[in-house]
């Protein structure tokens, strides 16, 4: 006998609601049994007719059920592996469900079908816990009429086969399919070919998404013997060679036969084979190495170590760094860089005097520790984590209470928040200790994190979990790891070592997690948000919130029956039905006002039910495959939850992805905060360290601030430190002709890259010059009350709200884009932005010639040189101050005078005052700096 024929033995079979019965030739037993519990409710509908037809035994099991909660524990089953087999079926409307066996989803979304509808489920494969096996169910409502049960890996198929059959498959099948099919088609291939087992009978009789391989006794629906007659172009197997005319004769006597196979253990292919030795040999997946300060010919041009790493790689191109950059130049593009925000003439004035040699390490210590430097950063952060302020769903619900998760980041950033604890909290603060009770409350907010993952759709039934929790996934791949695990959710990942299956060794974490109910447009009310209350308090709080709320749901219904029924009354039924409603409608108020006045989070807790899941083939929730234990993929470390796990696997992803064996997190943030400092990152694709990312281009440099990073208790603040007061940032941005030449895009850092201004910069700037920026927290958006809420897909949530606030503060819709942030190249709020592109159109020529906002503040920074001098050079010099951050020359003084004279003879031609002309002029003017390359451009 072959490994894997091994023969399985029946165990036992349960009516759950009759009799002991004989099906199949197995004695079952009946509803009187004492070796299982079930608490269900029980039922019989005997006259409906059951689709497929089937024997009397048989259908009189099924007919009658246990339903109402769905747990069955199968008690005094002895250690060893087992198969389950349920049977199901329906007697009303269909219902969606899920079946779990002893903690772990076997059946995700079963569809119960028709009336009459029932199917035999599984097989499931198990081991028992402390002599037992516990199926549950989970969603809809679900009839579970019997339990079958086989020791051993059963694979449902009975079907006696004779000694002739049996040497006529061992001689003349088996052989042909070891030799021609398994090496692409078997448990054993190093890559599964069409998702096709051939080497067990279930597998090879299994339906799929064309059909099954074969089909017993039917030739014309067997695609296997398609494939071998070579009739079809597309489907050709062997497709190197075709098999001789008598082995095809073979096989189609034993499809014709009805295909006798004694392979009856299933077989299971475990994914795409990783040679982890060879996978860690890129660069990306190498342990992070403290690398060797590299010799230099310029010994006196570095400062600190990062210089030398840089000059390294000019020396070996022939290149020279460029001059030291001008003061003033310096502390523009250090403020902006650090606050977002120019520094005031006094600022810059007071850096000018200070000429000590620590003059600039002071200025940034200074800057790092503005409550503005938080609002800087954190915004990159949001940048990353695609923050929005609503759903993204077909309705774009707004979510109130989403900025929480943005002020804990930039409160973060200013608190100097190790990394680690960073990526901790985001991942799992719901799960960690706490020293105080407002520790706890911002752990719980962080994971606004994870439920900030978009939603989709507008449909309650079929609403599409999988796609909010495949944007979690590719999120958390992205963000602290630089890798597109997203791409392996179909299929094993085409460039990465990454497989579906850990793919969905992570989807069970997320699967296993409580998402907040944003609200769509059929389910409009918000539901599931994390009450602020002490840890002990919180499932109370909860429940309260629930029977408030499903109150609240029932008076909605009243209501809206009453308004029905009164459409279609008789002039005699209305005004007892106009009584009704109106007496409804009060009673609906009043419940209203009585809502708990508990503060919320829009956060995740752990689910109440905790399991691994199954493979989506292709991608498809409704086409499950093998279920996968949750784990972390080995190539960055691994880890995996033991069976059984009562957790969601939150915490101990964050673990593994912090892991000193993952060189991933440290190499990607330290790739980040250079990149936010020079405008490209050293590997110049941020959130994709794989293989169809680019190469760092210093890569020595990459891991001398990873290491640096981890050593300083991953520190974004000490990086800041380092890398500004390296010689390579304060260098000039003009390059000699030779590093333009042969390094165009200043890869290698001749000198300090120039860049533009992002859209928030340039926005919080012209608030600032106007004198109006209002520089406190912004809090929650005036977003219109719930109850008002009719959003659909045909009429979604859209607004743009004034504000005088920062713009990170500005509210950010995922379907729509805030008009100023669209124009000058804002973050994606749908997807992660690994950096902001930078366009130049003519629409944003246009936003500054016209403008409302523009006009507004120009208008503002006119009435204040106006106000504060009298003197038109002094007027002239102060606005340069301010717009550029350096003294007027002779040319600006000039070009003024000639932009002034001509602007008040044309405004007094329109017979405008004097005093409206020379406010309009200098209004004019200003608008004009502001439309010029060196406003919104840093050196």
């Amino acid at each position: 006998m072959h490994a894997g024929d091994a023969v399985p033995q029946f165990f036992r079979g349960l009516n759950l609601n009759g009799p002991p019965v004989t099906i199949d030739g197995h004695d079952w037993q009946g509803k009187q049994s004492n070796q299982y519990v079930c608490k269900d409710n029980s039922f019989a509908s005997p006259g409906i007719a059951l689709v497929p037809a089937t024997d009397e035994a048989r259908a009189a099991m099924i007919h009658s059920s246990r339903w109402g909660g769905n747990q069955v524990e199968l008690t005094e089953i002895p250690e060893g592996e087992y198969t389950v087999f349920l049977y199901v079926w329906e007697d009303n409307i269909a219902e969606k469900f899920s079946i779990i066996v002893n903690n772990r989803l076997v059946e995700s979304q079963y569809n119960s079908g028709a009336a009459g509808h029932w199917k035999r489920l599984g097989p499931w494969y198990t081991r028992s816990k402390n002599d037992r096996i516990i199926i549950t169910s989970q969603g809809g409502a679900a009839n579970f009429s019997g339990v079958e049960l086989w020791k051993g890996r059963h694979d449902g198929i009975e079907s006696a086969i004779s000694e002739q059959e049996l040497a006529f498959f061992e001689k003349r099948i088996r052989p042909v399919l070891v030799e021609k099919c398994y090496s692409c088609h078997s448990a054993d291939a190093d890559s599964l070919e069409g998702d096709l087992l051939v080497d067990s009978r279930a597998k090879i009789r299994e339906v799929g998404i064309s059909g099954a391989a074969v089909v017993p006794g039917d030739l014309d629906n067997s695609l296997l013997i398609r494939a071998i007659r070579f009739d079809d172009d597309d489907l050709q197997m062997p497709p190197d060679e075709k098999l001789s005319d008598a082995e095809i004769a073979d096989f189609e006597k034993w499809v014709a036969i009805g295909a006798p196979d004694p392979r009856s253990s299933v077989t299971k292919h475990e994914g795409k084979k990783i040679d982890l030795t060879e996978a860690k040999k890129f660069w990306s997946f190498r342990p992070i190495q403290s690398p060797v300060l590299p010799e230099i010919k310029d010994a006196a041009w570095p400062i600190n170590d990062i210089d030398r790493f840089v000059l390294a790689k000019l020396e070996e191109r022939g290149l020279t760094p460029s001059k030291d950059s001008d003061r003033r130049a310096l502390i523009r593009r250090a403020t902006y860089d650090l606050t977002g925000l120019p520094p005031t003439p006094d600022e810059t004035a007071a850096f000018l005097a200070d000429e000590s040699d620590y003059a600039f390490a002071k200025l940034v210590d200074r800057l790092l520790e503005s409550p503005q430097y938080g609002e800087r950063w954190g915004r990159h952060w949001l940048d990353v984590v695609r923050y929005a302020d609503t759903a993204g769903d077909n309705s774009d619900f707004p979510i109130p209470e989403a900025h929480r998760y943005r002020d804990w980041v930039i409160d973060a950033f200013n608190n100097d928040v190790p990394y680690d604890e960073f990526v901790r909290d985001q991942l799992a603060g719901d799960l960690r200790s706490s020293d105080s009770e407002q520790q706890y409350f911002r752990r719980i907010i962080a994971t606004g994190y994870i439920a900030g993952s978009r939603r989709f759709g507008s449909r309650v039934d079929d609403y599409p979990t999988h796609l909010t929790i495949e944007d979690t996934i590719d999120n958390v791949g992205r963000a602290f790891l630089g890798m597109t695990i997203a791409c392996a959710r179909c299929h094993d990942h085409k460039f990465d070592p990454i497989t579906t299956k850990d793919y969905y060794g992570l989807y069970g974490v997320f699967n296993s997690t409580r998402y907040p109910w944003p609200g769509i447009e059929l389910d409009q009310r918000q539901r599931d948000f994390v009450p602020l209350v002490k840890q002990k308090q919180r499932e109370r709080s909860e429940a309260e919130l629930a029977e408030w709320s499903n109150q609240r749901n029932r008076l909605n219904k009243t209501v809206k029956d009453l308004k029905e029924s009164l459409k279609k009354a008789s002039d005699d039924e209305k005004e007892e039905l106009k009584k009704k409603l109106s007496d409804s409608e009060a009673r609906l108020k009043s419940h209203e006002a009585t809502q708990p006045q508990t503060e919320l989070a829009y956060a995740v807790v752990d689910s109440h039910t905790i399991t691994d899941v199954a493979v989506q083939i292709k991608g498809d929730p409704a086409n499950i495959g093998d279920l996968v234990p949750r784990h972390f993929p080995a190539v960055m470390g691994g880890g995996e939850l033991p069976e059984g796990f009562e957790s969601s696997g939150r915490a101990e992803l964050a673990e593994w992805i912090l892991s000193a064996e993952n060189p991933l997190p440290a190499r990607v943030m330290a790739n980040r905060l250079w990149q936010y400092h020079f405008g490209r990152g050293i590997v110049p694709t941020p959130n994709d360290f794989g293989k169809q990312g680019k190469p760092a281009t210093h890569p020595d440099l990459l891991d001398y601030l990873a290491t640096e990073f981890r050593n300083d208790g991953w520190s974004i603040k000490s990086m800041h430190r380092r890398i500004m007061l390296s010689r390579t940032y304060q260098q000039s941005s003009v390059r000699d002709a030779k590093a333009v030449s042969e390094d165009p895009s200043n890869e290698y850092l001749a000198g300090y890259p120039r860049r533009r201004l992002e859209a928030e910069a340039i926005r919080d700037t012209l608030l600032v010059l106007g004198g109006n920026l209002d520089s406190s927290p912004a809090g929650e958006h005036p977003f219109p009350p719930k109850n008002d809420w009719k959003f659909t897909q045909h009429n979604p949530f859209k607004e743009v709200y004034p504000s005088r606030h920062r713009s990170v503060y500005l509210m950010t819709q995922r379907i729509q884009r805030h008009p100023f942030l669209a124009i000058f190249d804002g973050a994606d709020p749908s997807a992660s932005t690994a950096a902001r592109t930078s366009t130049t159109t003519p629409l944003q020529a246009l936003y500054f010639l016209n403008d409302p906002f523009v006009h507004e503040q120009a208008g503002l920074v006119a009435q204040r040189l106006i106000r504060e001098s009298s003197e038109f050079d002094q007027r002239v010099n102060q606005a340069i101050e301010l717009n550029f951050s350096r003294q007027a020359t002779v040319e600006d003084r000039s070009d003024a005078a000639s932009f002034m004279e001509r602007a008040e003879e044309l405004l007094l031609a329109e017979n405008v005052s004097i005093d409206a002309a020379e406010l309009e002029a200098w209004s004019a003017w200003v608008r004009a700096l502001f439309r010029l390359n060196e406003f919104v451009y840093l050196d």
